[in-house]
């Protein structure tokens, strides 16, 4: 007699059938191979570190890198315009990535080490013990950091090493009176951060066309977006891309990068893919002026309900019908998956219409219905938002959100 088998354990044993499926389809199709590019050089970072932990000003020891946002806030007030100067032009690589110093002096120090860096490249290009696979890399790397380091450009946040990770400013951070974070999926890095091809797949060109359509939407208000490619993503569609890990510690740097924001402006997360991902391991840790978190194309926020997250901020989900991503089975089994679907009703999330979108990749191409909702979310227009289906129900309970 054949032994029945419980419903529940015949989920799991799907789900597992399901993910087992998913691996091979991937190891067959070279996703899950290793990353191209070069090696991280850790003691870059050490060295700068232990730099800066030496340095002492009027007796001081200034705050680790890892400090709270405001004790380093509360570090650079108490010094001199000279004196912060001096060591934005000493120590760019500390001073450029560290939460809470003033973001004028951020750009200053990022704006150096990028010339340290473009020089660190241009002489790889020209090494003849690179392959030529070396020096390719070599000479988009130069192109890159060409671009990041014109006089236009405001980078919040840089890191040569390895992949490279950045976070670019678009407008006025210090006068916003909203403030937008575009957080990116998987294959986020220094040279996938801005595209010609795809323009609006890529970590720049999303947070380019959300700050032109929320100046559109509502040109009094006080607008700035940050696009945010500054955490560790996972390579393709592998191993780490089904996992949390890489969204853990994004997470944290990305609560950082908000507890540091100047300012008192309202600000909303627009979290896409993986992005999602971090994001909802990111939003206990949030503060109160964090309004909304949207998310577009999500695997699962590391969460069942939106009021597992943890946070006071409203949640929005869209996902277009055909976006590859709804395939993907939305579980958690021993730490593969991300969980529920966060655009199924039971989740919880306010639902987005995501009309004219054309697949996972473009929900921030300009003339669609979802990047006009991130807009109208971003500059707090809740009575603009177009809900999914014809009903107004994502609308339902915010202040001033009257049917359009």
């Amino acid at each position: 007699m054949t032994p029945s088998i419980a419903p529940s354990s015949l989920t799991v044993w799907r789900t597992l059938l399901a993910l087992s499926v998913i691996f091979v389809l991937l190891a067959t199709s070279g996703w899950t191979g290793p990353p191209r590019a070069r090696a991280a050089s850790p003691d870059a970072w050490e060295a700068a570190r232990a730099a800066w932990q030496a340095v002492r000003v009027d007796g001081r020891t200034p705050p680790d890198p890892l400090s709270p946002p405001a004790a380093v806030a509360a570090f650079f007030a108490a010094l001199r315009p000279a004196q912060r100067a001096r060591l934005a032009r000493q120590h760019p690589l500390v001073v450029g990535n560290l939460n809470g110093a003033p973001v004028d002096l951020r750009y200053q120090a990022n704006r150096r080490t990028l010339r340290r860096a473009l020089a660190t490249e241009r002489a790889r290009v020209a090494d003849p013990r690179l392959s030529p696979d070396g020096r390719r890399e070599a000479a988009r790397r130069v192109h890159r950091f060409t671009s990041l380091i014109s006089t236009e450009r405001q980078v919040l946040a840089f890191d040569p090493e390895g992949r490279g990770r950045v976070a670019e400013v678009l407008g006025d951070l210090e006068r916003a009176e909203r403030v937008s974070v575009v957080v990116p999926g998987v294959d986020t890095h220094l040279l996938t951060y801005q595209r010609t091809a795809r323009r609006y797949t890529a970590p720049y060109g999303m947070a380019e066309a959300l700050y032109a359509a929320e100046r559109e939407a509502e040109p009094e208000v006080r607008t700035a977006v940050i696009a945010w490619a500054d955490y560790t993503a996972p390579t393709g569609v592998g191993v780490d891309a089904v996992t949390g890990r890489l969204a853990a510690e994004g997470s944290v740097r990305l609560a950082s990068l908000v507890d540091a924001l100047p300012g008192t402006s309202r600000v909303t997360l627009f979290c896409h893919s993986y992005g999602s991902v971090v994001c909802g391991l990111a939003a206990r840790r949030l503060p109160p002026r964090v309004a909304d978190i949207a998310v577009a194309g999500s695997p699962g926020m590391r969460a069942q309900t939106a009021a597992a997250l943890g946070t006071r901020a409203r949640v929005w989900a869209m996902r277009d019908d055909e976006d590859w991503i709804a395939d993907v089975p939305h579980l958690d089994v021993g730490g593969l998956g991300h969980g529920a679907d966060p655009v199924e009703p039971e989740f919880g999330a306010r639902l987005l219409s995501a009309d004219g979108v054309a697949g996972h990749g473009g929900y921030f191409v300009p003339g669609t219905e979802s990047l006009r909702n991130f807009a109208v979310i971003g500059v707090g227009s809740y009575g603009d938002v177009r809900c999914a289906g014809a009903a107004d129900a994502c609308r339902s309970g915010i202040h001033g959100a009257t049917p359009v």
